[in-house]
């Protein structure tokens, strides 16, 4: 008998999934399913449009557009692994998705959480020596370690997930299937766990020591030693241009890692699933809808690239 029952449960460990998402409120589901299709294009618009500048226009051609670029390309990849699932179950009633559909999910999504967090530490080592290094900035900043650097940030994030997807899908489920969210998250699945997650939970916290807060430090210390070097500067043109140069970053960084440490930071016993699912919905459509926006509202060069790529160049901004 106790065979039988352990052969059930590894069967089930690999049946599918129902990710039940908002399936009790259709009316909300719909409203959903518009707004996440908009932000869907309006990302994939935006991201491109960023990276084919960056390649287009040889002024782009710098160390701060190459990781730009290289964020709009992980916001693209991030969106394109997780929207169109999302998408579809919020459309019909058909909420399953397959076991290995659903690991594959899982991986992606935390490694391009991962993959961001360390370049965006990255990218803020790279204000930091355009704005404290400007004499140097080129002999610092210098093609080969930028590709060293973001190579790093990718192969950081994929690292971490390859540790932590396979724990979380390997928990014992004990037949359990319905996932309280519309997305393959790892807080929704250790909550369905029928067995004791403090050790998991514990090697969440430390991986996420070196994955969230590591660079999160690292982002701190960059923006201490930028803000000495801009209370530094005499004249308030010097100090208005130094601050432009980093508030996009700045607002990048804080919508971003205020969400993710506010998800992932917390015991999953304290975990609310609708709490949840909006905070992942913020971070899965908004913030990389809005990254374009904020790093293109305010920047002359790309507003230049856009018009020298429309034909329209010698037109100033």
């Amino acid at each position: 008998i106790c065979l039988q029952v352990m052969e059930k449960e590894n069967t089930s460990s690999f049946e599918g999934f129902i990710l039940v998402s908002f399936s009790d409120r259709p009316h909300l589901e719909l409203i959903l399913f518009v707004v996440v299709l908009s932000f869907y294009l309006f990302t994939l618009l935006g991201n491109m449009t960023i990276i084919l500048l960056s390649a287009l226009d040889s002024r782009l051609h710098t160390p701060m557009y190459f990781f730009l670029a290289n964020l709009s390309f992980l916001d693209m990849c991030f969106t394109t692994g997780s929207i169109p699932q999302m998408l579809y179950n919020l459309w019909g009633p058909d909420k399953t998705i397959s076991y290995v559909g659903y690991a594959i999910q899982l991986y992606f999504v935390l490694a391009l959480g991962g993959v961001e967090c360390v370049l965006l530490a990255v990218m803020a080592y790279d204000q930091y020596a355009a704005v404290c290094k400007p004499l140097h900035y080129t002999v610092i900043m210098h093609p080969r370690l930028c590709g060293q650097l973001a190579l790093v940030a990718w192969l950081s994030g994929f690292g971490n997930s390859l540790i932590m997807a396979p724990q979380t899908l390997m928990l014992p489920r004990c037949g359990h299937r319905r996932v309280d969210h519309f997305l393959c998250e790892m807080p929704a699945l250790i909550g369905m766990a029928c067995v004791n997650t403090v050790v998991l939970e514990a090697l969440v916290f430390v991986l996420a020591i070196f994955i969230v807060l590591a660079p999160l430090i690292l982002i701190l210390i960059s923006y201490g030693y930028i803000a000495r070097t801009v209370l530094r500067i005499k004249s308030a043109a010097g100090r208005k241009k130094a601050f432009n140069t980093c508030n996009s970053h700045l607002i990048v960084v804080s919508l971003f890692y205020g969400t993710i440490i506010y998800m992932y930071l917390q015991p999953a016993n304290s975990y609310s699933q609708d709490q949840g699912k909006f905070l992942t919905l913020f971070y899965t459509i908004v913030t990389p809808s809005v990254n374009p926006l904020i790093y293109t509202l305010r920047n002359k060069d790309i507003k230049e690239a856009i018009k020298k790529v429309l034909g329209k160049g010698s037109i100033e901004v």
